[in-house]
């Protein structure tokens, strides 16, 4: 949570997060498999409970929270769901289960809510269940374009790397119709780079460095 109060500060315009599914089916902010990164500890998030997670690392959130907070600052979120897991697209069912229970707040508070995932089927799960959320598939350095080009996502979202060594790329994704969500953009010229092909949401974790920049360009 200290790492999105900063970015309020900094004056981000939304946050993102990586999205995991416990043991007991609560979604939690985690980007890695286990915990052995960031809290020394090899719980898998999968096979953990959510109080067994909390227990090792007290600062742990929940999409609950996360929602809560976002709405509450007027922010946009981007929600990555990460794959392969054990439980498949279980954790798109509680993204949308949640997202529907917090329609009318969302809808108040006047953000946009994207769910954004590696996965392919994942995202076309997303639009199965509600076509209404809107999507973005992102796309690794060897990511097929015939799969971005039959993906039903909104926006596509390339890595930063794919981008510096194809920027042609940024062309053909608008051509495509889709808006262009590009990560994770720290570098200066990285920064410079994505304000002159027209990136729609760059993802950054300088979000007040990002913005004083591009105000100077």
């Amino acid at each position: 949570m200290a790492a999105y109060e900063a970015a309020v500060k900094q004056g981000a315009d939304g946050f993102e997060c990586d999205l995991r599914l416990t043991k007991d089916g609560v979604a939690v902010l985690w980007h890695d498999i286990d915990l052995l990164r960031c809290a020394n500890d090899k719980a898998v998030v999968s096979g953990s409970t959510y109080a067994q997670l909390k227990s090792i690392y007290p600062q742990i959130l929940t999409l609950e929270e996360f929602l809560d907070f976002g709405i509450s600052e007027k922010k946009s979120l981007l929600l990555e769901t990460k794959h392969p897991v054990p439980s498949r697209t279980a954790v798109e069912d509680e993204v949308v289960e949640k997202l529907n229970r917090e329609e009318k707040r969302i809808k108040k508070a006047d953000i946009s809510v994207n769910v954004m995932s590696f996965s392919w089927l994942a995202i076309e799960h997303i639009k199965r269940l509600d076509s209404k959320i809107e999507t973005t598939y992102l796309l690794h350095d060897h990511t097929p374009w015939i799969s971005a080009r039959y993906s039903s996502a909104q926006s596509l979202g390339p890595g930063i790397s794919l981008l510096r060594k194809d920027p042609a790329l940024a062309k053909r994704i608008k051509s495509s119709g889709r808006k262009l969500n590009v990560w994770t953009v720290n570098d200066p010229a990285d920064i410079r780079l994505c304000n002159e092909l027209g990136v729609d949401n760059l993802i950054t974790n300088r979000p007040g460095f990002a913005r004083e920049l591009l105000r100077n360009l």
